[in-house]
């Protein structure tokens, strides 16, 4: 009869715990945003990382005006310019082409950027660079 009872309660416990709904892990890929085509929400997803706190981008760049390291649209308009690729100078596979000068104060964030997901990286690569037409 224990052996019933113990069964019951173990079959009971884990009908429970399959049933609660399961905790989703946000991302940049979630949508805030309704009706964007993909590249819009591809920058609305850019924008929002560059601003969070985990990428620690805002507090260094503005949108319009140079803080510690360039704006955000000197450097799309130079990346635009010279036809350069931010993302592989995000991986650390290109060489700064804005302000080599602060190359030293933004390597301290591509430890940042190596936890961010190539989806992530392509995202502020599409913010930056819809910030100039």
């Amino acid at each position: 009869m224990k052996k019933k009872i113990v069964f019951a309660l173990f079959a009971a416990t884990v009908l429970v715990s399959c049933n609660k709904e399961k905790e989703v892990n946000p991302s940049v890929s979630d949508t805030k945003y309704e009706n964007l085509n993909p590249e819009e929400q591809l920058v609305a997803d850019g924008q929002e990382l560059f601003e969070s706190n985990k990428a620690a981008c805002y507090s260094c760049h503005k949108v319009d005006q140079k803080v510690i390291g360039p704006s955000v649209k000197e450097i799309a308009e130079i990346y635009k310019e010279q036809n350069g690729d931010l993302v592989a100078f995000l991986r650390k596979k290109a060489k700064p082409i804005v302000d080599p000068t602060q190359y030293n104060v933004m390597e301290t964030n591509f430890a940042i950027l190596k936890t961010m997901s190539d989806e992530e990286i392509k995202s502020l690569e599409a913010y930056i660079l819809s910030t100039v037409k």
